[in-house]
């Protein structure tokens, strides 16, 4: 079976080329743009793993995954950032993140560090 991912980014090409690439990974993908719509989804799916952005219009990562995990204490999410803030990092590690994707601009290398962190999402979902 498929697992569901839901992808969470305001950047409309990043989010075209990250769902196109992980469906011919076999995974099934949802995507919204910020994290508001990202909320809705959550409450109308069955997901198995989010991967969400920090730096968002409407509602911020941080926000974000703060909502989510009042709905959703255990779904892991998967924090994407171009920037690397230890401080950011931490903050969002406190709020329940159960980690991190640095965005690198390679999407190749997004691709696998996502089945990477996937691969450790299974143990959550089990």
């Amino acid at each position: 079976m498929k697992k569901k991912i839901l992808v969470v980014d305001d950047e409309p090409d990043f989010l075209d080329l990250i769902s196109q690439r992980l469906k011919e990974n076999n995974y099934e993908v949802i995507t919204a743009s910020d994290g508001k719509e990202g909320l809705e989804k959550i409450k109308n799916e069955r997901l198995d793993v989010v991967l969400l952005d920090i730096l968002m219009p409407k509602l911020n990562g941080l926000d974000t995954l703060k909502k989510i995990r009042k709905h959703d204490k255990h779904l892991p999410i998967f924090i994407i950032t171009a920037y690397s803030d230890q401080k950011l990092f931490d903050k969002a590690k406190d709020m329940g993140a159960s980690g991190f994707i640095v965005k690198t601009g390679d999407l190749s290398q997004e691709v696998k560090n996502i089945n990477k962190v996937l691969s450790v999402a299974d143990k959550y979902c089990q």
